[in-house]
């Protein structure tokens, strides 16, 4: 028995010089391990006659729970001057600011407000949000909206295209949210009063286009609505927008497949050095298109050109966004630079209300 406590001596030695853990876990291969001293004792207990073996068992699984002991209290202790050491080596400077939570330094991305904003500004004026899917058909996109067949728009330079199905029909990313009017006509009995802001697409890119774009619409259908009233309510969301008090408008002829008559809007702006201001000076932007519903896009969506009638308008939201803020390019707006996010996006809980100001 004297060579099993020699053994146990040597090993418990052993893992009290262990100064780190790999030294320590050296020392448990070397004992515990597959060829370790202890194993080789424990595989001998076979070979051993019942005599032998109810003699010298005890000592040798005493051996092994005692090794086992002392391992874990010396990792334990290996432990615990370890973290003494990182204690008494770091310091934490109570002086410093405290972060902020992720509710404070987050940030809205400016598309995402400016579509707050209009919801806001459109719902007061009792608009409802009407929404549609980005994959659309040949016939939602540009057939029931007046495009004839050839048009630019349905050039593949122009729009994405998806493979040809079976029966020679293609789907195509939209290039407008107009086929979402469409939708909501063919679903809805007039009165009609919508927007339809969502994600746009057209193969096109530079300082001011990207091939995935927002865009928002408007829509009203009903017996009587005509041009005043259209001119009125986008008087009032340019006012609202831009918070200004005093808006001029300047309506010019132009043609769309869609409306008849068809009118570009541009709004009296001031530009001074880099910066647009809008309400005052003697220059002029345009920001939008508007017409009214054409006869025969009212056909196509069910309703009677001879007894309802209505108005449409559509405007980029990338670029009211960037003439409101003052931001000089798109392609940031699709990067996720954190810095340009940090400096141009919006806090979390600012919900823009009419009341208490769009952009505080």
């Amino acid at each position: 028995m004297s060579d099993i406590a020699e053994l146990e001596a040597t090993i418990l030695k052993s893992i009290d010089a262990a100064a780190d853990e790999a030294a320590l876990e050296a020392v448990r291969v070397s004992a515990l391990g597959k060829n370790g001293s202890v194993s080789a004792l424990l595989k001998s207990l076979g070979a051993m006659t019942p005599e032998e073996r109810k003699a010298k068992g005890p000592a040798i699984n005493g051996l092994k729970d005692a090794v086992n002991a002392a391992l874990t209290a010396r990792r334990e202790a290996l432990k615990n001057a370890a973290l003494d050491a990182r204690l008494n080596t770091e310091r934490v400077d109570v002086t410093l600011p405290v972060r902020e939570s992720p509710a404070d330094s987050g940030r809205i991305h400016p598309i995402t407000q400016v579509i707050d904003e209009l919801t806001a500004i459109f719902a007061d004026m009792g608009f409802a949000v009407a929404e549609g899917p980005d994959i659309e058909t040949d016939d939602y996109n540009f057939t029931k909206l007046n495009f004839p067949e050839g048009h630019p728009a349905r050039d593949m330079h122009d729009t994405f295209y998806f493979n040809p199905k079976p029966d020679g029909s293609r789907l195509l990313l939209r290039t407008h949210t107009s086929p979402v009017q469409v939708r909501t006509m063919l679903s809805k009995k007039p009165p009609i009063r919508v927007i339809c802001p969502g994600r746009t697409y057209r193969s096109d890119s530079d300082q001011t286009h990207t091939p995935m774009f927002h865009q928002v619409e408007g829509l009203v259908i009903d017996k009587g609505s005509h041009l005043g009233h259209m001119k009125w309510i986008l008087a009032e969301f340019c006012k609202a927008f831009f918070e200004v008090d005093n808006v001029k408008m300047r309506f010019r002829p132009s043609f769309f497949p869609f409306t008849e008559p068809s009118l570009e809007v541009d709004i009296q702006c001031k530009r001074d050095k880099n910066e647009v201001r809008f309400g005052e000076g003697d220059d002029w932007l345009e920001i939008l298109g508007c017409g009214m519903v054409h006869p025969n896009v009212l056909r196509n969506c069910g309703l009677d050109p001879d007894e309802y009638q209505g108005f449409a308008w559509g405007m980029g939201i990338d670029r009211i966004a960037m003439l409101k803020y003052g931001m000089p390019d798109l392609r940031p707006f699709f990067e996720a630079d954190m810095r340009w996010l940090s400096h141009y996006g919006f806090r979390p809980l600012d919900f823009p209300t009419l009341a208490g100001g769009l952009s505080n």
